[in-house]
């Protein structure tokens, strides 16, 4: 484990003294926490991209059918 040492303004720190002091842990297990949540978030966000792409892309229709150009799309 790490020890780092923050700077938060003055009413940040206090928040976070009170929402810590709710769940009866401390600031830094709070912190360590929230950082430790939202770093599994993206990494599940990677991974999930990554797989994604790395599938094959496939065609919306047949060969033989073709798109509508823009301009009917957009026909007003």
């Amino acid at each position: 484990m790490k020890n780092v040492t923050i700077t938060l303004e003055d009413d940040v720190a206090q928040w976070a003294r009170v929402w810590a002091a709710k769940q009866n842990i401390s600031v830094s297990k709070l912190l360590g926490a929230v950082l430790k949540s939202k770093m599994s978030q993206e990494q599940g966000y990677e991974l999930a991209m990554q797989q994604y792409l790395s599938n094959t892309a496939k065609p919306l229709k047949n060969t033989d059918e073709s798109y509508p150009d823009r301009a009917s799309l957009y026909e007003r």
